[in-house]
């Protein structure tokens, strides 16, 4: 059974105050002991000079920030430096939170619902990223803002997400759209996605969360059959999907930047969901996303995980996610 059903998120989920800042913090302090480190060393005693650029450098690849956030990170510090005559090592810190959220900020875009009903989001990701459980978690979000919310279990290829979503069902007595159990684990994904699009056209249901199977990006003839996935939807309610979500998983680090890349080009993604930033002393992945698309707009990163409970996944705000990496 998903960690999410014990009874600690239960109280949570009964509406048990929460402060989503501390839980941020919390959720990021491997990645904030781990630059900590780092830059303490750097931004103590001393004048900012070029080694202490080649020292920064290093720590914000080896936090996963990727070639071209790093150096657009250090082109912006000279240029705070220039601007504001800075000298002392210890300014940087201050002068880094700001380049990192102004890194950022263009990612933080809360998603909005309610410009179609029923507002159809499907979610696509590699196996292991934690979309399933994301999807439960999502369905509790909406639940919350007081909509009603239709599952469909498009993920026939493994049989534990079908049951994960059935159980999450039950318990939040939320329906589910799924194959019947035939003893076969594999079925046909668009399927069940369009008979769930239309059940909730029929119910007037305001918002469906379509489960895909996990692929990896190289497999491309399953790459394939997602697009199809796509294409019945559309078939199903010509203006959908509406939302279309990438499920990352922050522990592959740069691999995430790849996946991006190749789910958005097979399915025109509008969205990312950054999973289990708490297991990893890498958070630089997500400034990696922000520079991967600098020749347009960013893919903004509608939500962020920070621990396995049901409220742990919320929508990401770029100046709390940057003060959380900060001591």
């Amino acid at each position: 059974m998903p960690s999410f059903f014990n009874s600690k998120n239960s109280a949570e989920a009964a509406g048990a105050p929460s402060n989503w800042a501390t839980r941020v913090r919390s959720g990021l302090s491997r990645t904030r002991q781990n630059l900590g480190k780092h830059l303490s060393g750097l931004f103590g005693s001393g004048k900012i000079d070029e080694a202490l650029y080649e020292e920064l450098e290093t720590v914000l690849l080896t936090a996963d920030a990727g070639v071209s956030a790093t150096t657009w990170l250090l082109d912006e510090l000279r240029r705070q430096v220039k601007r504001n005559g800075l000298t002392e090592a210890i300014e940087l810190k201050g002068a880094l939170q700001e380049a990192l959220v102004a890194l950022l900020e263009p990612l933080s875009q809360p998603l909005e619902t309610i410009t179609h009903k029923p507002f159809i989001i499907m979610l696509a990701g590699v196996n292991g990223a934690g979309k399933t459980t994301s999807i439960g978690k999502l369905a509790h979000h909406f639940q919350l803002q007081g909509k009603t919310v239709l599952l469909a279990a498009g993920d026939t290829f493994r049989a534990a997400a079908r049951e994960q979503l059935m159980a999450w069902g039950e318990r939040n007595n939320i329906a589910v759209i799924a194959q019947e159990n035939s003893g076969q684990q594999k079925g046909d994904p668009a399927a069940v996605i369009f008979d769930a699009v239309n059940a909730a056209k029929a119910r007037g249901i305001d918002i469906v969360l379509a489960d895909t199977a996990g692929r990896l990006a190289t497999q491309l003839h399953l790459m394939e059959e997602i697009k199809k996935v796509k294409r019945v939807i559309a078939k199903a309610e010509p203006s959908a999907p509406h939302e279309t979500l990438l499920v990352l998983d922050a522990n592959t680090g740069q691999n995430a930047v790849a996946q991006v890349k190749a789910f958005d080009d097979a399915l025109g993604l509008t969205g990312l969901i950054v999973t289990k930033l708490d297991g990893t002393a890498k958070g630089g992945v997500i400034a990696a996303i922000a520079r991967q698309r600098h020749d347009k707009q960013p893919l903004p990163i509608r939500f962020i995980g920070v621990g396995e409970g049901i409220d742990d996944l919320r929508p990401f705000v770029a100046s709390e996610f940057v003060e959380a990496l900060f001591d």
